[in-house]
């Protein structure tokens, strides 16, 4: 029976990050298949906003936040609104043209994971 590679060898769990200038979510979402409305409407997904509050901000009608949704979730092929959500969280540097945004929009700028050490009681 062949030997099993261990997690260090194991392609399937190597960090996608490991490689400077790659940005995995970047390389394979397509951003520029959106309207301008469409990535407006992709930057405010990921601030968990419903279609109601979108279409306040936004000035349109909540039809029309749906019907942009729709096309962005075709567009990037995305399987739900959650994962436009998060991509939306990942790309904002991309998305957001904001120059006073505080998330340093205009620098790429490594987002430190904090992880945790909790233990499970048994």
């Amino acid at each position: 029976m062949p030997k099993r590679p261990s997690r260090k060898e194991d392609p399937s769990t190597r960090c996608t990050y490991q490689h400077p200038g790659r940005d995995p979510i970047a390389d394979t979402v397509e951003l520029g298949l959106l309207t301008d409305r469409e990535r407006q409407v992709l930057l405010l997904l990921g601030t968990g906003k419903n279609n109601r509050e979108l279409a306040k901000a936004l000035g349109i009608a909540e039809r029309t936040v749906k019907a942009h949704t729709a096309r962005v979730l075709d567009k990037l092929r995305l399987p739900s609104r959650l994962e436009a959500a998060v991509v939306s969280v990942l790309l904002h540097h991309v998305l957001c043209e904001d120059a006073r945004c505080v998330r340093n929009c205009g620098e790429r700028e490594a987002i430190p994971l904090q992880r945790s050490h909790a233990h499970v009681a048994s």
